[in-house]
C-alpha cells in the first residue's frame, strides 16, 4: 500500500535517502542546543518524512470505529449498573454531561488536527502551542493514561470472556478475567505488530457487528420499556437522594466512557485524508455513543430499578437482556460485550503506541523508541513501550482505580488542547492553516477547557492524587532528560 508523504517532502516515493534506523530523518523533531533546525512548524512538515514511515490507511470508518469502539466498550457494557448504583434513572443525564463535555473538546481538537494532522493528537495541539514543558507532562502522561485504560478494559474483556463459559454452564477452577486479559493483550499487540491495516480491519468489523447487536436490543428495550409490549413498569425517582451533586460526581466516573474521540486524533498519522476524515469521526463518534448511552441507561433502570441493577456490578447488561429476551438475549450481549471490551482494548493499545512514537520522534524520550518497521510500517518498539506494560497491569487485576486515573490524566489533555487552540487563534502563526475550523472557537474551547479541569474536582481524590503524581514524575522527567528539546513551532 502506497504511503503518504507530507506536502513537500521526499518520502518513500521519492528520491531522499530513507530514514535511519531510528525512524529519524534530517529536518524533523526537535532540535537540541546548538542544532540549526526550521524556523516555523511548516518547515518541519515539509522536511519530516517521519510521518510518511507510518501507514495512512485507516479511513472514515475506520476512524469511526477507534472513536465508537473505544467509547462503548465501557460505557454500555461495564458502567452502567455502577452509574446507576450512583445517580440512578439519571444517570443518563450524568452520561449526557460527559457527552456535552467531549463535545466541546473535540470541536477545537477537530481544528487542530487538520492542521497539524501527526500522531500523537493532543500531545502535539499542546506541545507546538503551549510548549516543550506542557507537552511533555502531557505526552508522557497519557501515554501511562493509555496504558491504564487498556489494562482496564483487557480485565473487563476477560470478565466478558469467563461470562461466555458461564452462559454455557462450564465451571471453571479459577476466575478466568485475568489469564484471559493476558491472553488478549499479548495477541493484540503482536496483530499491532503486522500493520495498522490489520488492526483497522479487525477495530471494523467489530464496530460494525457491535452497533447491529445493540440496536436491536436497545430498539426492543425501549419498547418494552414505554409499554408497546410487554408490562409496562411504573417509573422510579428520576434524581437520587444525593440530587444533582451525584449526578456530576457520576458522570466524573463515567466520563472514561467517552476517551475514545480522543485516540483517533492520537493516530491521526495513520489516517487518510486527515482534513475531513477527522472531524468527522471525531464529532461523529461522540454524538453516537452519547445518544446510545442514555438509551442503555433508560432501558437498564426499566427493567429492573436503579438499586437491584447496581448490585449485579460490571455484567449488569446481560442481566437486563436476560430479563427482556431469555437466555438468547444474555447469549447476545455476552457476545456484545465481548466484542465491545475487545474493540476498546485493541484501540487503546494501538493509541498508546501512536503516542510513545511521538514523544519519542520529539526527543522527549530515547529516539530509539520511535524506530519503524519498514516491512510493515508500524512503530515496533513503541507497540512493545505500551502493550508491555499493559498486559503487566492486566496480570495484576488491580487496574479500577487506574480508569478513573485515566480519566484525569485525558481531562488534563482535553483541557490543555482547548487553551492550545485559544493560543494558535490568538497568534495566527503563518503555519497555521486548519481546513476545518471550530465554530465559535474561542468561547467553545473556553468552555471546554473549563468543564474539564472543572470535572475532575468531582473525581475521587485517590485518583486525582494519582493522576498528578504521574504528572509531577513526567515533570521531572523533563527536567531531567529534555530540557534542551526545542519543538518548532511551539511559538510563533
Amino acid at each position: 500500500m502506497d504511503r503518504s508523504d507530507p506536502p513537500g517532502s521526499s518520502g518513500p516515493s521519492g528520491t531522499a535517502d530513507p530514514p535511519d534506523a531510528s525512524g529519524s530523518t534530517d529536518g524533523s523533531g526537535p532540535s537540541r542546543a546548538g542544532v540549526e533546525v526550521p524556523d516555523t512548524l511548516a518547515a518541519v512538515v515539509d522536511a519530516d518524512t517521519g510521518e510518511g514511515e507510518l501507514e495512512r490507511t485507516i479511513g472514515l470508518v475506520g476512524g469511526l470505529a477507534i472513536g465508537v469502539g473505544t467509547m462503548i466498550g465501557a460505557g454500555i457494557f461495564v458502567f452502567p449498573g455502577l452509574a446507576a448504583e450512583n445517580a440512578g434513572p439519571a444517570a443518563s443525564l450524568s452520561f449526557a454531561i460527559g457527552a456535552v463535555v467531549a463535545l466541546l473538546v473535540a470541536l477545537p481538537a477537530s481544528e487542530l488536527a487538520t492542521a497539524m494532522p501527526r500522531s500523537g493528537g493532543g500531545y502535539f495541539f499542546i506541545s507546538r502551542g503551549l510548549g516543550t514543558a506542557a507537552g511533555a507532562v502531557v505526552g508522557l502522561g497519557l501515554w501511562l493514561g493509555l496504558v491504564f485504560a487498556a489494562a482496564f478494559y483487557l480485565v473487563g474483556l476477560g470478565s466478558y470472556a469467563g461470562q461466555v463459559f458461564l452462559e454455557a454452564g462450564i465451571a471453571l477452577p479459577i476466575d478466568p478475567a485475568v489469564p484471559l486479559g493476558v491472553a488478549f493483550g499479548v495477541g493484540l499487540t503482536v496483530l499491532s505488530l503486522f500493520g495498522t491495516e490489520n488492526t483497522a480491519a479487525l477495530q471494523n468489523g467489530i464496530v460494525i457487528l457491535l452497533l447491529v447487536i445493540l440496536t436491536l436490543f436497545l430498539s426492543y428495550g425501549s419498547l418494552d420499556a414505554l409499554g408497546v409490549f410487554g408490562t409496562e413498569t411504573t417509573p422510579e425517582r428520576f434524581f437520587p437522594p444525593g440530587g444533582a451533586l451525584a449526578v456530576v460526581q457520576t458522570a466524573a466516573f463515567v466520563f472514561t466512557s467517552y476517551l475514545g474521540f480522543a485516540q483517533i486524533a492520537t493516530v491521526a498519522g495513520d489516517v487518510e485524508s486527515p482534513g475531513r476524515t477527522l472531524p468527522l469521526a471525531m464529532v461523529g463518534s461522540v454524538v453516537t455513543v452519547g445518544g446510545l448511552y442514555v438509551v442503555a441507561i433508560f432501558v437498564a433502570t426499566s427493567a429492573f430499578g436503579s438499586a437491584r441493577l447496581g448490585t449485579f456490578g460490571e455484567t449488569a447488561m446481560v442481566e437486563v437482556a436476560r430479563a427482556f429476551i431469555g437466555l438468547p438475549g444474555a447469549i447476545a450481549i455476552v457476545v456484545a460485550g465481548l466484542l465491545a471490551t475487545l474493540s476498546s482494548a485493541n484501540a487503546s493499545i494501538l493509541s498508546g503506541s501512536r503516542m510513545v512514537y511521538a514523544v519519542s520522534r520529539d526527543g522527549l524520550i530515547p529516539e530509539a523508541a520511535s524506530r519503524i518497521n519498514f516491512r510493515y510500517g508500524t512503530p515496533h518498539v513503541a507497540l512493545g513501550l505500551a502493550g508491555v506494560p499493559i498486559v503487566a497491569l492486566t496480570a495484576t487485576g488491580r487496574v479500577g482505580l487506574l480508569a478513573e486515573v485515566a480519566s484525569v490524566l485525558h481531562l488534563v489533555m482535553y483541557g490543555l488542547t482547548c487553551v492550545a487552540l485559544i493560543q494558535f487563534r490568538r497568534e495566527r502563526p503563518g503555519w497555521y492553516d486548519p481546513s476545518f475550523q471550530c465554530p465559535a472557537g474561542t468561547a467553545v474551547a473556553g468552555s471546554g477547557a473549563l468543564a474539564s479541569f472543572g470535572l475532575i474536582g468531582f473525581m475521587q481524590p485517590a485518583s486525582i492524587a494519582v493522576g498528578t503524581a504521574v504528572m509531577v514524575a513526567a515533570y521531572g522527567w523533563y527536567r531531567t532528560y529534555a530540557t534542551d528539546v526545542d519543538l518548532e513551532g511551539e511559538r510563533a
